[in-house]
């Protein structure tokens, strides 16, 4: 089992392991399942932006898709002109959107004040391997909620992402002419495809004859790509789109790719009682998985079972009150030394991981199958650099 694998090959924690023989099959699986017909495959590299693995997936996907200039610039270092890289943020900065359509080979634009202001901005490329301006799009609401909570919703009331369908009007201000694709993302972490089912039909309905006008569609992610039945469905949508619009269509998933592949792995520090129960202090922090702060959620352990002897609340290291990662059911009582292994946690945590109370980020290990290779550590240095008052350079 690579859990305890882990557990007996690293040399310290906290450390976070990312399983690159699980991403290579998640990867190989979207070819195999969706074939031809299926969409072209972007990694979203927000959800785990690590140069080493995007150079590695290079040759399993069609391309990148980024959120910010810094991922923009990151992803064409990572490709060397070997697949397209796509943009989207909900604001472009007005003194780099030129390095932007330099970068990018697809620009979406949030809104149509960002594409009335910039779309005829973005340049002719400097990269010799192709010519020609970035392809411009847009980002559309379609206005269809699928998720209940909203702080995961991107078509929630008052939303910030997207121009809303009912408000889209694409005549006037040359945008048909300089239109070329559309973009959206409507869910997070779901299993099955209705809601692309769902979307796509409203989409066709509200724009019509515009679509066949297009050059491309983008379906965005925030699908699971665990089942091979949902992958073939994703690959007919993708045949009948361009089958009806004669569209190439794109798929982004991130989460779904990075997220069961990454492993954090901490070690016990203390353990007492309080208030009649067991705490276990962790040398990680939910510091270095911020979501389990913001959303509430205990991530998933490794060693902890249904009807363990002792039940014990993990807490990470700093002083926040609120430090837990949740009171889990586990074997035994833990001791001093022990190590333990929180589960599907690839997606969003080095990304957002911080220093707080001057604790050290976990050093990143990479799991081939074979043998676990330390790619980046870090130390005071890298703390002192942060906070050192010192413009970047010196």
């Amino acid at each position: 089992m690579l859990t305890e694998t882990l557990k007996r090959l690293l040399p310290e924690t906290p450390a976070f392991v990312y399983d690159q023989t699980a991403i290579d099959r998640t990867l190989k699986r979207f070819k195999q399942a969706t074939g031809e017909s299926g969409p072209k495959l972007l990694y979203s590299v927000k959800s785990f932006p690590f140069l080493p693995l995007l150079r590695r997936i290079v040759p399993y996907v069609d391309g990148f898709s980024a959120s910010s200039l810094f991922e923009a610039k990151l992803c064409a270092e990572a490709l060397a002109g070997l697949g397209s890289l796509h943009i989207t943020t909900p604001g472009f900065r007005p003194g780099e959107i030129d390095e932007i359509g330099g970068l990018c080979d697809f620009v979406s634009f949030n809104s149509l004040e960002q594409f009335d202001r910039w779309a005829g901005r973005m340049a002719r490329r400097e990269r010799s391997r192709t010519e020609g301006a970035a392809s411009v799009g847009l980002r559309i609401n379609p206005q269809r909620s699928f998720l209940p909570d909203p702080r995961y919703d991107p078509c929630r009331p008052y939303s910030k992402l997207g121009v809303p369908l009912d408000r889209l009007a694409l005549a006037g201000a040359g945008r048909t002419e300089r239109l070329q694709g559309i973009h959206f993302h409507t869910v997070f972490d779901c299993a099955g495809f209705e809601p692309l089912t769902e979307t796509l039909a409203e989409l066709e309905n509200h724009l019509g004859e515009h679509l066949k006008r297009l050059q491309w569609i983008n379906l965005g992610g925030g699908y699971r790509l665990d089942r091979s039945m949902d992958l073939e469905r994703l690959a007919g949508l993708a045949e009948e789109l361009r089958r009806r619009h004669g569209v190439q269509v794109y798929f982004e998933p991130g989460k779904a790719v990075a997220g069961p592949a990454g492993y954090l792995v901490a070690s016990v520090i203390d353990v007492f009682d309080s208030g009649g129960k067991t705490v276990a202090v962790l040398d990680t922090s939910i510091n270095h998985h911020p979501e389990v702060f913001e959303y509430q959620r205990n991530p998933r352990l490794a060693e902890a079972c249904d009807e363990g002897e002792e039940n014990a609340i993990l807490a990470g290291g700093t002083c926040l009150a609120g430090d837990l990662f949740g009171e889990y059911s586990l074997p035994a009582r833990p001791r001093v030394g022990d190590r333990l292994v929180f589960e599907d946690v690839g997606a969003y945590t080095l990304v957002k991981a911080n220093r707080f109370n001057g604790h050290n980020l976990p050093s990143i290990y990479c799991w081939d199958g074979e043998a676990l290779r330390l790619e980046q550590s870090y130390g005071y240095q890298d703390y002192r650099r942060q906070w050192a008052g010192e413009p970047a350079g010196q």
